[in-house]
């Protein structure tokens, strides 16, 4: 798993070089499927079927653009000048994964998209704060949920962490909101998928037909996330990167 945590960081800071207006999400999901695999890895989402799908995912990204909160199959779409694009991504290494995501700022922005962003990181870094031993689930998800609301945005109704290893998804589920020493206590081994999604105008949210969860009101949101194993001193972040 750290090996295709390295390799996921990678990959991802070339996305980022290539996150600019003009390039289409295909561009962007052909640029992470060969550098994994020529990585010797395999993208954990390429033809990935979860339970509540009713097709298997044809990409090796999710890009989500402005009010796409997650699950955005990449297609023709150009970015434009202004634009919030969130990528999420997964590495499989000999049967473990790494799932992490990242939003980018596309050209020039509006400060609020900046400010989003930022309160999203903040809430991810957070959550990775609190899972260590001794903590419990809940932790993870009040000190998510407590950065969201002291900044005045909405936590995404629904949608959640998980826990990861030779499974993509696995247990337990990780909340982005919850009450402190609630839920299953946290011990060292135990890998989570770490996951705020924040929204600026509200929580709700529909599905598309293909499968991408938009925000009800067509607001914008974040996505940021981390996969990271609980240690005995805390958390080691899998899929650390320099964005």
């Amino acid at each position: 798993m750290r090996a295709a945590g390295r390799v996921w960081a990678s990959v991802m800071d070339l996305l980022a070089e290539n996150v600019r207006p003009g390039v289409s999400l295909k561009d962007l999901d052909e640029i992470a499927r060969g550098s994994i695999e020529k990585a010797g890895m395999h993208p954990s989402f390429l033809g990935y079927k979860p339970a509540w799908a009713n097709e298997s995912y044809p990409a090796s990204i999710c890009t989500s653009v402005n009010d796409v909160v997650v699950h955005g199959v990449p297609d023709d779409y150009e970015l434009s000048d202004g634009d919030l694009l969130s990528i999420d991504m997964g590495v499989e290494n000999q049967g473990w994964h790494c799932d992490a995501a990242r939003s980018f700022a596309v050209g020039n922005v509006d400060k609020k998209i900046h400010n989003l962003m930022n309160v999203t990181r903040l809430a991810l870094d957070a959550g990775i704060a609190a899972a260590k031993p001794g903590n419990r689930l809940g932790d993870i998800g009040h000190a998510i949920e407590s950065v969201i609301l002291e900044h005045g945005m909405y936590v995404v109704d629904s949608l959640t962490g998980h826990g990861i290893g030779n499974k993509l998804h696995e247990g337990p589920t990780v909340f982005n909101f919850g009450d402190a020493g609630t839920g299953a206590e946290l011990v060292a081994g135990i890998c989570l998928a770490i996951e705020p999604m924040v929204a600026i105008g509200t929580g709700k949210i529909v599905e598309r037909r293909d499968g991408a969860f938009l925000t009800k009101d067509g607001s914008l949101a974040a996505h940021f996330e981390d996969t990271i194993v609980i240690t005995p001193s805390g958390a080691e972040v899998i899929t650390a990167s320099s964005l």
